[in-house]
């Protein structure tokens, strides 16, 4: 945004006619020779002879005559405007020039005040230039006229002045600040010059509203001045010894004490590597050290031992093979090592699960129609459902600093401006961008400012007046390149526009140069791109902003904005039409774009959104009937197709699925949690990966069943099978519902009520899959026993095997997949190098996302929350390129009675006795090391302007009575404060200021500029004044990360300021609310992720019975997390809400893959267990390689199928998203989470818990021996040393 956002008022005209008044003080006999003698004790001109023409000013006449001693009343005079040094002597100047001279010093007073040397300087320069008996020595009178009076007149003259004397005075006026602008002086009574040889010529140019002739100021080396002397007298410097003269620190930073260094932080690199990426390094490269060290000493002692032992080789008839051991001589499955305890949790739970399924098998109508009726009641909350879609809501915790603290600042100063603005680029072709200004662009742009100034809104019918901000009551606040020309194209002249603009953009204070609403306008808020050749006709780019006021949310003044800002919208569409006949581009933003834009992007997303959940649902019901339908069952009978398929059952689990996210919905509904959009599109997504796993995990383990136990009734086999998953899904779903849940905690609201909707929905998921759809499945194994068809359970299909029987083409046949993991994948996984290689590699990722966390960026580029082809995407970049202008920074002073002395020095700047480290000086001094504050020019500080509006020298400022307000006052008003008012008075005098208009006769009123500024209670008797703000500007925002550091060093200084004037001071600016997240989201994370992984290794320990096996899969779930940080870091995803939501994921889809495996770890199946093979039995790990192998065989593949492969099918699809953020922070964040977990379960977890697991437990659903198991599955591949692929039997 532009400095605009602060109060604005009108410059003041008495500033630039100061030098015409100023120079129109010589008045005397005319002389034909001019300045012919060069003399001390001589004058050069005297007295006023007459005018130009009838509308100019009085100008001085020639006169080279003799110095003269004035009256005493003309001394008096003399002596009371230019000082005591005066009080002898001759002089060239008579009483009406004293007269005249004291009037228009006085109006430059009140601009130059604050600093007594730049005053000192400037007061001296004229009094020396008008009365200096010397005159003749430093004044030559080069060009006269006669004028109307006939008598002759001075045009043009050169008046020499040393240099040392013009550089002391522009470095004591350079860095004033004009209060009321929170510009510089030097704008004013410079034109904005950049040195003193520029400044002493703005002084002399002849100009309208300036000087009336013109004054040459030339070097004394630069040519030859016969009998002339430069005046040399004496400047004082803005630091000066003598306190008379010196300055404040907000008017010289030389007089400014120094302020504290500002401690770098995370600033730990060791080389270019910061220190943890280092660290980790090392730590790694140690341990490969020790690895390589203890193999080599390892195969140095295996062939040590070798060479012993060659004598008892021969007595052997093989040697052992290099994948064996001694334990290896465990070669039958009946000799094999089998977990001999119970865990009495396990066992509680199996029992129960397993009285659970037999009860809703037994009952499945019953079970699925109280299921449904749950359902719809937790549905009734849908009444009361809301989108939350206002981002200060979703991202910032009501409670939080920068919530209060906005809600404070609205309702004390009111909501913040509404901006509208446009760009328009020449950088359409194909050479590159170019320079945008021309003649007819300006005619164009000038049209299209008119047009949108006429123009009305459709519903309210109202125009830019009507909702404009208009601080002077005269023009609205339109920044842009037609301010220079009165807002009228007729004022550009076809021949001179480029001299006009380039003197405009140099000195923007100029009168002429002044838009409507009166405050200069600086180069680098209205044109952009000219700084490559530093050439203001070569601007890329026209800026135009218009401000609108603002009102509270919900308000009608509020719609009404929204309507005209609709109409502007419209009307800059077509624009960008015309402006591409013209070969520029035009972009633009409006108040109410951003929104606009976001609501289209979350439409556009919804449709990729359904077509991925499509896709998940169709496979995971495909596959599904992959349990038993295989395709030499179908090749055998293939009525079998239409029988054994497991469509309807797909089918209703993904229906659960969706009942458990609207009940979850329904309940927080009514307990008035709003739905944002994360939830929308995330929520089923994570319960559907979540929940399909279990599905598959249910089935696989019934069909099992069915293999074992087929002459059992449909209720027992359906108990046994929930008996053996049910503790598993109980595992998962407790893990991750209290995982999801920490998140309510959280303040953020995005994060919060993601949190309270996916542990609400987890829960209903896996409530009903132990419930609902194990009654389904019954009903579904019903219809299998009768043959009767899926999806048309009425059709019979009588040569249909019944699928009791028929085992044969069950699990006879294994699956290609089983299979692959029976007989080769998992054997070679936990071969003892594959699990060296293994560790190491695994352990290497780690270290890579360890090492790569600190480059992890913060933020969320609000360009990437847009479609692709959002008009907005061009804007921001727009701004980003062109817009050299940073957003203002209120800081805001709460509770501090300003009526006290003690406090006014606390918060003040320009006087004597303002507290060196005040919350203005701070901030002037901030602003001098702006690479570190992000803080950049002068602050706007209302009790500096109230003190100097009540100076009596601003004789039109305060009146009272008819008089001038502390004219005659005992004290005087002076810069050291003691005798300004206080308490009841400081409140009588402040209430008129407020009132008080800013014009050419007083600039310092206080009805323009600050009129919002403060809040007066004056029948208070604790604090009549409760708040105010002091306004300032951060510097240009390019980045996230300047976002992010700009708010965090205004938080220092608000803290700095509070804590050493002991005051409360906070800061705010419009985009801190955004950006208060990244104060403490690193700590969040932290905070949240730690919670949950202590949660997790705390329930998988207890579920489990084993510390070992439970800190095994929370240091699996820890990888997960820190490989996908170090793919966010390698992908620029930042780390921001939606990405902490992400990362509760990753926590949480972890546990889901892990989980199954590690249960199928500590309690494996007899009968899987029983075809470990030969060299995994029995080794010094008492069977973990065994118990491995076992759990991939068991629950490997449903892993893989059930959850692996409906992720990323439904992940792919995002990759065809319209949308970035999707795109970014959901396809590659999520796409990561997929390849990582599936990587960490399924390869690092097994090998890790043969390596460290805890001892397992026996199976409750493992009944009699081995041999009796084997039989009764009637599983010959189990049996040891075959592999029987016939179909008979």
């Amino acid at each position: 945004m532009t400095r605009v956002w602060g109060s604005i008022w009108p410059p003041f005209v008495a500033s630039l006619l100061l030098l015409g008044w100023l120079l129109e003080v010589a008045a005397g006999s005319s002389d034909s020779t001019w300045t012919a003698k060069h003399e001390a004790g001589r004058c050069a001109l005297k007295g006023q002879c007459g005018k130009k023409s009838f509308f100019g000013g009085q100008l001085p006449c020639p006169d080279n005559s003799a110095a003269e001693v004035p009256n005493e009343d003309t001394r008096n005079k003399l002596v009371a405007i230019c000082g005591d040094k005066w009080a002898k002597g001759a002089i060239c100047c008579d009483g009406d020039q004293i007269e005249s001279l004291s009037t228009n010093l006085k109006r430059a007073e009140s601009i130059i005040s604050s600093c007594p040397a730049c005053k000192e300087n400037f007061f001296n320069l004229f009094c020396t230039f008008t009365c200096s008996p010397d005159q003749s020595l430093f004044v030559n009178v080069t060009e006269t006229q006669e004028a109307n009076t006939g008598k002759l007149i001075v045009t043009e003259l050169d008046t020499l002045w040393s240099d040392d004397y013009g550089k002391g005075f522009y470095n004591s006026c350079k860095d004033v600040k004009f209060g009321v602008t929170g510009g510089k002086a030097m704008d004013f009574i410079g034109g904005g010059a950049k040195n003193y040889t520029k400044f002493l010529k703005f002084l002399g140019d002849t100009k309208p509203f300036g000087s009336p002739f013109q004054i040459n100021f030339p070097r004394p080396s630069s040519g030859d001045f016969t009998n002339m002397t430069a005046a040399n007298p004496a400047s004082k410097a803005c630091n000066d010894t003598d306190e008379t003269y010196r300055c404040a620190c907000v008017d010289c930073p030389a007089s400014c004490p120094e302020l504290p260094t500002i401690a770098e932080r995370g600033a730990c690199h060791v080389g270019a590597l910061p220190c943890l990426s280092f660290a980790v390094i090392i730590v790694y490269g140690a341990f490969l050290l020790l690895l390589v060290a203890a193999v080599s000493g390892h195969i140095a002692y295996q062939k040590h031992s070798k060479r012993k032992s060659e004598r008892l080789q021969l007595l052997q008839d093989a040697a052992l093979s290099e994948d064996e051991d001694e334990g290896d001589g465990v070669r039958y499955a009946g000799m094999l090592e089998k977990p001999q305890g119970q865990y009495w949790i396990n066992s509680y739970c199996d029992a129960a699960f397993k009285k659970l399924g037999f009860v809703c098998a037994r009952f499945p109508l019953i079970t699925i129609s109280a299921s449904v009726v749950v359902v719809a009641v937790l549905c009734i909350g849908w009444v009361n459902f809301a989108v939350e879609t206002d981002p200060v809501r979703l991202w910032v915790s009501p409670s939080s600093e920068a919530a209060t603290e906005k809600q404070f600042f609205d309702s004390n100063f009111g909501p913040f401006y509404r901006a509208e603005q446009a760009f328009l680029v020449n950088d359409t072709h194909s050479s590159g961008p170019g320079p945008v200004l021309s003649y007819d662009t300006l005619a164009w742009w000038f049209d299209l400012e008119n047009r949108v100034q006429r123009f009305r809104s459709m519903k309210e019918g109202v125009s830019l007046e009507s909702v404009c901000f208009n601080p002077t009551g005269k023009a609205c606040v339109v920044q842009s390149i037609t301010g220079y020309f009165g807002g009228s194209f007729a004022n550009v002249d076809p021949d001179t526009w480029r001299e006009e603009l380039r003197h405009c953009t140099e000195q923007p204070g100029s009168q002429e140069c002044l838009p409507g609403f009166q405050q200069p306008l600086s180069k680098d808020i209205i044109l952009g791109g000219w700084e490559r050749t530093d050439d203001i006709l070569d601007a890329e780019a026209l800026i135009t902003t218009w401000v609108v006021n603002n009102h509270p949310q919900g308000s009608e003044k509020e719609a009404v904005a929204m309507d005209w800002e609709e109409m502007l919208k419209n009307l800059l569409q077509d624009a960008q039409r015309e402006a591409k006949h013209r070969g520029l581009r035009l972009s633009f933003s409006t108040e109410i774009s951003l929104e606009q834009e976001l609501n289209k992007s979350t439409n556009t997303d919804a449709k990729i959104v359904v077509v991925s959940y499509i896709i998940m649902f169709l496979y995971a019901s495909l596959a599904l009937g992959s349990t038993t339908l295989t395709v030499n069952s179908i090749l055998h009978n293939p009525a079998n197709a239409m029988v054994q398929s497991k469509f309807t059952l797909g089918v209703i689990g993904i229906l659960i699925v969706l009942m458990s996210v609207s009940a979850s919905v329904g309940l927080f509904s009514a307990c008035g949690i709003k739905v944002t959009l994360i939830i929308a599109e995330v929520i089923p997504f994570l319960v559907l990966a979540v929940g399909v796993d279990n599905i598959f995990l249910i089935v696989h383990e019934f069909e099992r069943v069915n293999l074992s136990h087929p002459d059992e009734s449909v209720e027992t086999r359906v108990s046994k099978a929930l008996g053996r998953m049910g503790p598993s899904i109980l595992l998962s779903a407790s893990t991750e519902t209290v995982a999801f849940a920490l998140g309510a905690a959280v303040g953020m609201p995005a994060v919060k009520n993601f949190a309270a909707y996916a542990a609400g929905a987890v829960l209903v998921n896996a409530l009903l899959q132990v419930t609902m759809f194990v009654a389904v499945l019954s009903l579904n194994q019903r219809r299998v026993e009768s043959r009767r068809a899926d999806c048309f359970p009425c059709v019979r299909v009588g040569r249909a095997d019944t699928g009791r029987h028929g085992a044969q083409y069950g699990y006879e046949e294994e699956g290609g997949l089983q299979r692959f993991i029976r007989k080769v994948y998992a054997p070679a996984l936990l071969a003892r190098k594959v699990k060296i290689a293994i560790v190491v590699v695994f352990l290497g990722i780690f270290t890579a996302g360890l090492a790569l966390l600190p480059t992890v960026a913060l933020g969320l580029d609000q360009r990437q929350a847009f479609p692709r082809d959002s008009y907005l995407i061009s804007y921001f970049n727009d701004l980003d390129q062109y817009f050299n202008t940073g957003p203002p920074v209120y800081f805001v002073v709460k509770d501090s009675d300003v009526s006290k002395r003690l406090h006014q020095q606390e918060l003040c700047a320009r006087y004597s006795t303002c507290h060196s480290f005040s919350l203005t000086n701070v901030l002037e001094q901030e602003s001098k090391r702006s690479d570190v504050s992000y803080i950049t020019g002068s602050t706007a500080s209302w009790i500096d302007d109230f003190f100097t509006w009540l100076n009596p020298t601003n004789e039109e400022c305060c009146q009272e009575h008819g008089k001038t307000c502390f004219a005659g006052r005992d004290p005087p008003w002076n810069v050291t404060l003691y005798g300004m008012p206080t308490d009841g008075e400081f409140l009588h005098y402040l209430s008129k200021w407020l009132s008080s208009p800013t014009n050419e006769a007083c600039p310092f009123g206080g009805a323009a500029p600050y009129s919002n500024a403060l809040v007066i209670h004056p029948s208070s008797t604790t604090n009549p004044v409760p708040a105010s703000n002091f306004r300032t500007s951060h510097t240009p925002l390019r980045s996230q990360s300047d976002f992010i550091s700009a708010y965090a060093s205004a938080r220092r200084i608000a803290s700095d300021v509070s804590e050493s004037q002991n005051i409360d001071v906070f800061p705010y600016s419009k985009f801190y609310i955004f950006f208060d997240q990244y104060a403490s989201i690193v700590s969040l994370a932290g905070t949240l992720l730690g919670s949950a992984v202590f949660i997790i290794f705390f329930l998988t320990s207890l579920l489990l019975g084993s510390l070992a096996t439970g800190l095994v899969v929370t240091v699996t779930v820890i990888m997960i997390v820190v490989a996908v940080l170090g793919t966010m870091a390698l992908v620029h995803v930042s780390l921001n809400a939606i990405s902490l939501v992400n990362l509760v994921i990753c926590v949480g889809i972890g546990v889901e893959f892990c989980a199954h495996i590690a249960r199928a770890f500590q309690f494996p199946s007899h009968a899987v267990l029983a075809k470990a093979p030969h060299h995994l039995v029995g080794r010094m790990a008492r069977g973990k390689d065994a118990r491995a192998w076992a759990s991939l065989v068991n629950v490997g593949g449903s892993v893989f199928s059930g959850i692996t492969v409906t992720k990323f099918l439904g992940v792919a699809v995002l990759a065809w998203t319209r949308s970035k953020i999707f795109e970014v922070y959901y396809f590659r964040v999520w796409l990561a989470l997929v390849v990582w977990a599936a990587a960490h379960a399924l390869v690092f977890l097994p090998v890790a818990l043969s390596l460290v697991g805890g001892e397992g437990y026996i199976d409750p659903e493992s009944e009699g021996s081995l041999e009796d198991d084997l039989n009764a599955r009637r599983y010959r591949s189990l049996l040891p040393d075959e592999d029987v692929d016939s179909d008979d039997y």
